[in-house]
Protein backbone atom coordinates (compact mmCIF):
# COMPACT_ATOMS: atom_id res chain seq x y z
CA UNK A 1 0.00 0.00 0.00
CA UNK A 2 1.56 3.70 -0.94
CA UNK A 3 2.17 5.98 1.46
CA UNK A 4 -0.02 8.81 0.19
CA UNK A 5 -3.18 5.63 0.22
CA UNK A 6 -2.48 5.35 4.07
CA UNK A 7 -2.68 9.12 4.65
CA UNK A 8 -5.46 10.35 2.63
CA UNK A 9 -7.65 6.81 1.89
CA UNK A 10 -9.33 7.12 -1.14
CA UNK A 11 -9.86 10.88 -1.40
CA UNK A 12 -6.99 11.47 -3.23
CA UNK A 13 -8.10 8.70 -5.86
CA UNK A 14 -11.21 10.20 -5.72
CA UNK A 15 -10.17 13.46 -6.54
CA UNK A 16 -8.33 12.89 -10.04
CA UNK A 17 -11.04 10.87 -11.05
CA UNK A 18 -13.42 13.58 -10.41
CA UNK A 19 -10.92 16.08 -12.23
CA UNK A 20 -11.21 13.75 -15.31
CA UNK A 21 -15.12 13.64 -15.15
CA UNK A 22 -15.46 16.84 -14.99
CA UNK A 23 -12.90 17.50 -18.37
CA UNK A 24 -14.72 14.92 -20.05
CA UNK A 25 -18.32 16.82 -19.14
CA UNK A 26 -16.75 19.95 -20.14
CA UNK A 27 -15.91 18.58 -23.31
CA UNK A 28 -19.46 17.32 -24.05
CA UNK A 29 -20.39 20.65 -23.17
CA UNK A 30 -18.07 22.42 -25.23
CA UNK A 31 -19.30 20.13 -28.18
CA UNK A 32 -22.65 20.37 -27.73
CA UNK A 33 -23.53 22.05 -31.39
CA UNK A 34 -21.00 19.41 -32.82
CA UNK A 35 -22.78 17.40 -35.50
CA UNK A 36 -22.38 13.32 -34.86
CA UNK A 37 -20.51 14.48 -31.39
CA UNK A 38 -21.06 11.49 -28.66
CA UNK A 39 -21.14 12.31 -25.36
CA UNK A 40 -19.14 10.26 -22.89
CA UNK A 41 -19.25 9.66 -19.02
CA UNK A 42 -17.70 7.92 -16.63
CA UNK A 43 -19.32 5.36 -14.10
CA UNK A 44 -17.42 6.93 -10.96
CA UNK A 45 -18.22 4.16 -8.79
CA UNK A 46 -16.80 1.31 -11.46
CA UNK A 47 -14.04 3.99 -12.15
CA UNK A 48 -13.04 3.87 -8.10
CA UNK A 49 -12.95 -0.05 -8.07
CA UNK A 50 -11.12 -0.15 -11.31
CA UNK A 51 -8.50 2.50 -9.39
CA UNK A 52 -5.52 0.57 -8.93
CA UNK A 53 -2.03 0.80 -9.43
CA UNK A 54 -1.62 -0.19 -12.93
CA UNK A 55 -4.92 -0.70 -13.41
CA UNK A 56 -7.05 1.88 -16.34
CA UNK A 57 -10.24 3.42 -15.42
CA UNK A 58 -11.10 3.67 -19.12
CA UNK A 59 -13.37 0.61 -18.81
CA UNK A 60 -15.52 3.06 -16.85
CA UNK A 61 -15.99 4.94 -19.78
CA UNK A 62 -19.58 5.07 -22.06
CA UNK A 63 -20.87 6.71 -24.29
CA UNK A 64 -24.37 8.55 -23.00
CA UNK A 65 -27.50 7.31 -24.46
CA UNK A 66 -30.02 10.46 -24.84
CA UNK A 67 -33.33 10.56 -24.36
CA UNK A 68 -34.32 12.13 -27.51
CA UNK A 69 -31.78 11.71 -30.31
CA UNK A 70 -30.67 14.72 -32.79
CA UNK A 71 -30.96 14.81 -36.24
CA UNK A 72 -27.46 15.39 -36.47
CA UNK A 73 -26.19 12.42 -34.24
CA UNK A 74 -24.80 14.47 -31.66
CA UNK A 75 -26.02 12.95 -28.09
CA UNK A 76 -24.71 15.84 -25.82
CA UNK A 77 -28.11 17.03 -23.59
CA UNK A 78 -26.97 20.32 -21.90
CA UNK A 79 -29.46 19.40 -19.06
CA UNK A 80 -28.26 16.32 -18.38
CA UNK A 81 -24.42 17.14 -18.95
CA UNK A 82 -24.78 20.58 -16.39
CA UNK A 83 -26.64 18.82 -13.90
CA UNK A 84 -23.86 16.12 -13.93
CA UNK A 85 -21.53 18.49 -13.87
CA UNK A 86 -22.62 20.85 -10.96
CA UNK A 87 -22.95 17.40 -8.95
CA UNK A 88 -19.26 16.43 -9.83
CA UNK A 89 -18.05 19.98 -9.13
CA UNK A 90 -19.64 19.36 -5.35
CA UNK A 91 -18.40 15.82 -4.86
CA UNK A 92 -14.49 17.23 -6.08
CA UNK A 93 -15.07 20.13 -3.50
CA UNK A 94 -15.78 17.94 -0.83
CA UNK A 95 -13.09 15.66 -1.51
CA UNK A 96 -10.85 18.59 -1.50
CA UNK A 97 -11.87 19.74 1.66
CA UNK A 98 -11.35 16.28 3.25
CA UNK A 99 -8.20 16.30 2.05
CA UNK A 100 -6.78 19.64 2.69
CA UNK A 101 -8.47 19.00 6.31
CA UNK A 102 -6.48 16.08 6.61
CA UNK A 103 -3.08 17.84 5.44
CA UNK A 104 -3.72 20.69 7.78
CA UNK A 105 -3.66 17.98 10.80
CA UNK A 106 -1.14 16.20 9.74
CA UNK A 107 1.04 19.70 9.15
CA UNK A 108 0.28 20.69 12.78
CA UNK A 109 0.94 17.24 14.42
CA UNK A 110 4.31 17.27 12.90
CA UNK A 111 4.91 20.93 13.62
CA UNK A 112 4.06 19.75 17.41
CA UNK A 113 0.81 21.86 17.63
Amino acid sequence: MMASEKLFGLHATALQLRSQRMMMLASNIANAATPGYKARDIDFAKALDLAQPGQSTEGAVAYRVPVQASLDGNTVEMATEQTAYAENALAYRSSLAFLSGRINTLSRALKGE
